[in-house]
């Protein structure tokens, strides 16, 4: 059974038949599941691309569930990731997105949806390069794991701050809740900062922080509310960076290429980045892959990290636009 307690991931889906081939094998079609698909076909955009949320739970079967809080899909309803797909435009660029498939309670397909990872633009040929059923976890790992940007500074135990990509295995990083904690493991990828992957800056000051801090778009971050502002009943809370964007001091910062890097400790911690309060690397089964499988399958095993108490301080409906949420905070952390 799920876990009702994990932290949900919510991703920018299109439904699939958005898309629809204007030429090879599947002319007329729309876009299906990768059994049903040809290397070669060309796809078009049938309307303006709308993405919507899908808001899923990880299943320990390696499926998840769709959330009440989705905007779109059956709640309940399981989903399965079915392949990646790479596209090459006429200019030459490659796509890529993540096919998933919605069944409903006789098995059967109910929805098709895409998480495309950079841009589809209309009136655009996009021909069909690649279809990869094994790949698809571990690119969706990348999506779901919360990164810390190149040249952000972290503090370690000794208040030292040091930047992200100078730290190693064994460092001891001072964390809220449990002081001096030894860093476990750092990842590190270079991802197209489009799509899924742009990612989110925090200019300075806006939430106290020393110097601009750029995070990847579902990173939590965690706040003291030394009023409550937001009318939780409570003074701790986490919320997701790409909640609070205003279009001025919080921003995506979307084009060119991004270094994102993975912090992950024994337990799921939060560490302070620029001075903010931030999450670490929760690892379960959606960001398994991401990790040395060695490591994973240690760590899994502890059970660790399967859900984490920091998720019940989770804002998961903000209620609030964006520039609305960014100032009741930063009045909230002020008191």
């Amino acid at each position: 059974m799920p876990n009702a307690n994990r932290s949900p991931l919510s991703l920018p889906v299109l439904r699939a038949d958005v898309l629809r081939a204007d030429s090879g094998a599947n002319q007329g079609d729309t876009l299906s599941f990768a059994d049903e698909l040809m290397l070669d076909d060309t796809y078009v955009l049938t309307r303006a691309p709308d993405p919507q949320p899908l808001v899923l739970r990880p299943d320990p079967l390696g499926s998840f569930t769709i959330a009440r809080t989705s905007k779109v899909g059956a709640a309940g309803a399981t989903v399965h990731l079915d392949s990646g797909l790479t596209w090459m435009s006429p200019d030459g660029q490659t796509h890529e997105m993540l096919v998933l498939v919605e069944l409903d309670a006789e098995s059967m397909i109910a929805e098709l949806y895409v998480l495309p990872l950079s841009p589809l633009g209309p009136k655009t040929e996009y021909r069909l390069v690649g279809i990869d059923k094994d790949g698809a976890r571990s690119r969706l790992a990348q999506v779901a794991c919360v990164s810390f940007t190149a040249g952000t500074h972290i503090t370690l135990s000794t208040g030292e701050q040091r930047k992200v990509q100078d730290l190693c295995a064994g460092d001891k990083i001072l964390t809220r809740d449990d002081g001096p904690q030894e860093l476990r493991w750092i990842g590190h990828s270079t991802q197209r900062a489009m799509g899924a992957f742009a990612p989110i800056k925090i200019a300075a000051g806006t939430l106290h922080n020393s110097a601009d801090l750029v995070v990847s778009p579902d990173h939590r971050l965690f706040i003291y509310q030394r009023s409550d502002e937001l009318g939780l009943g409570r003074s701790e809370v986490m919320v997701r960076a790409r909640h609070m964007v205003n279009g001025h001091s919080i921003t995506w910062m979307d084009g060119g290429f991004v270094d994102y890097y993975q912090l992950l400790f024994d337990t799921h911690q939060i560490i302070y980045a620029e001075g903010i309060a931030a999450e670490t690397l929760l690892l379960d089964e959606r960001t398994e892959p991401a990790l040395p499988a060695d490591m994973a399958a240690t760590l899994m095993a502890q059970t660790l990290h399967h859900s984490s108490d920091h998720d019940d301080l989770e804002l998961a409906d903000p209620g609030h636009s964006g520039a609305e949420l960014a100032d009741l905070l930063r009045r909230a952390s002020t008191g």
